[in-house]
C-alpha cells in the first residue's frame, strides 16, 4: 500500500493522554502551561500532546517540566514541598516504560 500524504496514520494516533486527565485535574490550561515554560513551547505542542499525537521523547521531556512548573502554583506555598514532579512516563501512554497502574503521588495535593 502506497503512502498518500495528508491520510490519518493510525500508528501515530494514540487518543486522549495521561497528560490531558492530568491538565485537566490540576485546572491548569494550554496557555498556563505554555506561559508556565522556560523553555520554548507553543500552543500547537500541547494541543498535539493532548490529543494523543505521537511526540518526541525531547517534547515529552519538554512538557513534563512543563507541568512540573505550572502544577505547584496550583497548591498552597506549605504544601509545595510534597510536590513530586512527573516524568514523561507518567504523562503518555505510550512512552517507553508507563505502568498503566501508576497512581499519582500528588492527588492529594490537587485542587478540589
Amino acid at each position: 500500500m502506497r503512502y498518500i500524504r495528508g491520510m490519518h496514520d493510525a500508528t501515530r494516533d494514540h487518543g486522549l493522554q495521561p497528560f490531558d486527565g492530568l491538565l485537566t485535574r490540576w485546572g491548569i490550561t494550554n496557555h498556563e502551561l505554555v506561559e508556565a515554560s522556560v523553555e520554548q513551547l507553543n500552543h500547537k505542542q500541547v494541543q498535539k500532546a493532548r490529543k494523543g499525537r505521537q511526540l518526541t521523547l525531547h517534547l515529552m521531556q519538554k512538557l513534563a517540566r512543563a507541568l512540573n512548573d505550572a502544577a505547584p502554583a496550583k497548591i498552597p506555598k506549605e504544601e509545595r514541598v510534597n510536590f513530586q514532579p512527573y516524568l514523561h512516563k507518567h504523562l503518555f501512554n505510550y512512552a517507553k516504560g508507563h505502568d498503566p497502574a501508576w497512581q499519582d503521588p500528588n492527588a492529594a495535593l490537587m485542587p478540589e
